[in-house]
């Protein structure tokens, strides 16, 4: 229910969430933040949010392992983006 409650959020505030709901990683990625959960996502041209990956959170600290597999997630998807012209979020 807390990853629900925290989308419906990102959903209705956008780029204006700030913490402690919304954190920004740097380059681009960001991080929902609940008491249990973190969802990972990135925001593409036309307004448009992409949830990365989520997790349950076992400590405060984002894992490196983590970081690094959601920072892999970003660039495929930014890639993906430009060999469709910007969009990257049709299937």
């Amino acid at each position: 229910m807390e990853a629900i409650a925290l989308v419906k959020l990102l959903e209705e505030r956008g780029n204006l969430l700030r913490r402690p709901q919304s954190g920004a990683l740097g380059d681009g990625l960001f991080e929902l933040r609940g008491k249990e959960v973190r969802i990972f996502y990135v925001f593409m041209p036309g307004r448009a949010i992409v949830l990365l990956d989520g997790e349950i959170k076992k400590r405060d600290a984002i894992p490196r392992r983590t970081l690094e597999r959601m920072r892999s997630l970003q660039a495929a998807l930014m890639r993906r983006a430009a060999a469709r012209g910007g969009q990257g979020t049709e299937r």
